[in-house]
């Protein structure tokens, strides 16, 4: 490993990063956007559907983010949850109550308010120079993003084979489990392995129980030859992080990763 800030090439060479290949290869926007529809998935999950000017283009790669822009001049980033193929932008959007644009989703919102927003943001999407098998996984929103990934890989007839965990504390936080087993059935190439960690007795949850990222260990003690896409809480990316890599042997330019961060859309100063 080379440190640039002293290093001294001998030659012309060409430096990528590998973790933001790509990520530019969308101009970012900032533009405004109507409320087309609120859809309620679970008690505190909104599904946001936001429709763009005719007169705007706004192209991004599945799994990237975009930021709205709130009056008081701060930001709340979420992650696009349809694929660029899709038409629709939508954002699948969890209440934290006292959060300063959450509370506003959850109660005051409604179709055809105007919001402004600016992206697409994120290095979070897809390495097409791999043909390696993928593992995506998710804890509760953070399926969005990997929903994106998935309609975008069928839509362009990829064949990687995809597997994806997700992960939540009841069965209602797989707010659309539906489709994931639609998936199942329809993409030969997908698997769905939905893993609840405190499910109560009388939800009668037949599935996989315990933590997410420890059912992808216990499926594949060797992922020397996979690519991880993680999304959702802290914990549950920085835990998959550390044991993929330390326990099964994935290599750690494999692992890509968006953790969310939701405690900064609390009301602070």
């Amino acid at each position: 490993m080379s440190l640039f800030c002293c290093a001294v090439p001998h030659s012309d060479l060409v430096l990528e990063a590998r973790e933001v290949a790509g990520s530019g290869e969308h101009p970012i926007k900032k533009m405004p956007t109507r409320v087309n529809a609120l859809e309620k998935m679970a008690p505190d999950v909104m599904v946001l559907t936001l429709q763009l000017p005719a007169n705007e283009t706004f192209q991004y790669k599945a799994g990237q983010y975009l930021e709205f822009l709130l009056r008081d001049g701060k930001r709340r980033a979420y992650s696009i949850a349809t694929a660029p193929e899709g038409g629709a932008i939508t954002l699948h959007i969890r209440h934290m109550p006292g959060g300063l644009f959450t509370d506003q989703v959850f109660s005051t919102m409604k179709e055809r308010d105007i919001l402004r927003f600016e992206g697409p943001l994120g290095t979070f999407f897809v390495r097409d120079d791999s043909d390696k098998p993928m593992v995506l996984l998710a804890s509760g929103t953070g399926f969005a993003p990997i929903k994106a990934i998935v309609e975008h890989e069928r839509a362009s007839g990829s064949k990687r084979p995809m597997t994806l965990y997700w992960g939540g504390r009841r069965p209602q936080d797989l707010y659309m489990d539906a489709l994931c087993r639609q998936w199942a059935q329809e993409i030969p190439n997908f698997s769905y392995v939905p893993v609840v960690s405190d499910a109560l007795p009388e939800e009668n949850w037949s599935g996989r129980t315990g933590f997410v990222h420890q059912a992808v260990i216990d499926d594949l003690p060797d992922m020397s030859g996979h690519q991880v896409y993680a999304c959702g809480a802290p914990i549950v990316v920085e835990s998959a992080k550390r044991d993929f890599v330390k326990l099964c042997k994935l290599p750690l330019d494999e692992f890509f990763a968006d953790a969310f961060t939701s405690e900064a859309d609390l009301q602070q100063p």
